[in-house]
């Protein structure tokens, strides 16, 4: 079994075993995969279960809904089945009840020869795209389809499928697309096929060089530094790269990895995910002092591989335009990992928006460490009770999301980072400690200084030189609770005043303040205020005057 991917060895340890004879393979299955030998080639999944976990089964059926029952290996021992015309495989049927049916008489029939003590062959029996023939969907529940999950879910329940030489396997690629009945069944052993790790990629790109050696040229003995820095591409994907380049005879290159690992990847996911290539650290945050110290005290934790004392997860809280967004790019630009957003996952159809995050999630196990940054996370995240109508998506959504956030399995490896101006609409559960642990409230401005700091640093980005000097004169106009967004927008009207009439920076600028009106009413942006104070996780991270205006403001009301 050296070798072999771990669900593979896992499948061949269940069945030995005797404790499973049914499995579902669900996940990465339409991708190519290493078939082993003296001559490694790839193949996709069909062709690795016959080569490589069924070559001892003398039978080996496969049906499809499109293509119908097939007899893969042995057509001249089923061909010998007699036991009655009732009883015959038909010619390759295609409807899944009558194929379904066919397959689970000839299961019987093999037993009633094994119990009579006559021979008969092993036999296994592949099912492609399973979720097509038992889908999950409650609207299109009828007789026929029930009928066809209750076969299915026998085939698991009859404890008998090892003992007398036979396997059964579902395969789709999503788990929540099978039929409950299917999905649910406690005897099935449900194997998650991961996209490939570093060890894979590498012996795929091994057994690939000969065939795209143009493509690989300059790798020549370090086939490791592509296999590390693809990983999380699929094998299909990356071989169509290798493709690609060989044909148009220019070679990979180190410094292009990165990049096409992005493309790749963003492909394989179908628009579910994002990378975020942040241009920004934690140098380009203003202020701030005491959390970039504890984050990058963080980092230098990971960067030794001291993963227990990493958090699972960050919170940042604050009012709307406090740079929530901002300083997850900053800490991801000082992290010097892989940026993902999720995008899109939610879909209309039963079972798809589960189907999605569960894909994003093996994305995001193959892809090794990375920052998972979830803005607004109060709306993505879900809620433990569904909305009416939603057909309990959201609370399915929660339930996947929650059990991911708290695997221990992550620490220092998946760090969640979420953004909220509303920290109390996200479920308790999800904020706890070991899903997040450190909870960081960021706040707007409550000094004339840090205001004008903020705004001479946003108005230098855009080549505007205010002199430190200048305070003296703008102190009085620079507003009260000024957030970073809200200094972005001045610092932008700034400019556009420079150069439509002409003026000096610091008239620009006066002139600005002058007519400036606060984008957030001053009621809404004590309470956001007041809701990010009470979630922080330390008493350093709220400065001793906001926990002041704040006190003052509560004693007022």
């Amino acid at each position: 079994m050296a070798g072999l991917p771990s669900w593979a060895r896992e499948v061949i340890a269940r069945y030995e075993s005797g404790t499973a004879g049914c499995f579902i393979l669900h996940g990465n299955i339409n991708d190519l995969f290493l078939l082993p030998g003296e001559n490694p080639r790839l193949g996709r999944l069909n062709d690795f279960l016959l080569e490589v976990l069924l070559p001892q089964f003398e039978v080996v059926f496969s049906y499809e809904l499109g293509l119908g029952l097939r007899v893969e290996r042995g057509q001249e021992l089923v061909a010998d089945w007699s036991s009655g015309e009732e009883d015959r495989l038909r010619p390759s049927p295609t409807d899944p009840l009558a194929a379904v049916r066919d397959l689970t008489h000839y299961l019987i029939y093999l037993r009633n020869l094994r119990a009579i003590k006559r021979e008969a062959p092993r036999v296994a029996i592949i099912i492609r795209q399973a979720h097509l023939v038992a889908p999950n969907n409650p609207t299109a529940y009828s007789n026929n389809l029930s009928a066809v999950a209750s076969l299915l879910r026998s085939w698991a329940a009859d404890a008998r499928l090892n003992e007398n030489g036979q396997a059964a396997f579902l395969l789709s690629d999503h788990i929540n697309n099978l039929h409950p009945l299917v999905a649910g069944n406690p005897r099935t052993s449900v194997q998650q096929i991961p996209l490939p790790g570093e060890e894979e990629l590498g012996g795929a790109l091994e057994a690939l060089r000969s065939d795209y050696p143009v493509g690989l040229q300059n790798f020549e003995g370090r086939l490791d530094l592509p296999a590390r820095r693809l990983s999380g591409a699929s094998l299909s994907s990356v071989q169509g790269l290798l493709q690609r380049h060989n044909h148009e005879n220019r070679p990979l290159d180190a410094e292009d990895l990165g990049e096409l690992k992005k493309t790749l990847v963003e492909k394989d996911c179908e628009g579910l995910i994002e990378f975020v290539e942040p241009d920004r650290d934690l140098e380009d945050v203003i202020g701030l002092d005491s959390v970039k110290d504890w984050l990058r005290q963080d980092l230098a934790l990971w960067a030794k591989d001291e993963l227990q004392a990493l958090p699972m997860g960050y919170l940042f809280c604050g009012p709307v335009g406090t740079g929530k967004t901002y300083l997850a790019e900053c800490l991801a630009g000082e992290a010097g990992v892989p940026v993902v957003t999720l995008r899109n996952f939610r879909d209309r159809w039963v079972g798809s928006t589960e189907a999605n995050l569960e894909k994003i999630f093996s994305l995001l196990h193959a892809l090794g460490r990375c920052i998972v940054f979830v803005d607004e996370a109060d709306q993505a995240l879900g809620q433990r009770q569904s909305a009416s109508g939603d057909s309990g998506v959201s609370s399915r959504v929660y339930s996947m999301i929650a059990r991911e956030m708290s695997d221990p399995d992550n620490r220092g490896h998946l760090l969640w980072v979420l953004a909220s101006s509303r920290p109390d609409l996200i479920e308790v559960d999800l904020k706890r400690p070991g899903r997040v642990d450190i909870k960081i409230p960021l706040f707007p401005t409550t000094e004339p200084a840090q205001g004008f700091a903020l705004l001479r640093g946003l108005s230098r980005k855009r080549g505007l030189d205010i002199p430190k000097e200048a305070f003296g004169e703008l102190k009085d106009r620079v507003p009260d609770f000024l957030t970073p967004g809200a200094a972005e927008a001045l610092a932008v009207k700034c400019y556009r005043q420079v150069k439509i009439t002409g003026m000096d920076a610091v008239a620009a600028l006066r002139s600005c303040l002058e007519d400036y009106v606060p984008p957030i009413a001053l009621h809404i942006l004590r309470h956001q205020m007041k809701l990010a104070a009470d979630e922080s996780t330390e008493a350093s991270f709220v400065p001793a005057k906001i926990r002041s205006l704040l006190e003052e403001a509560e004693d007022g009301s």
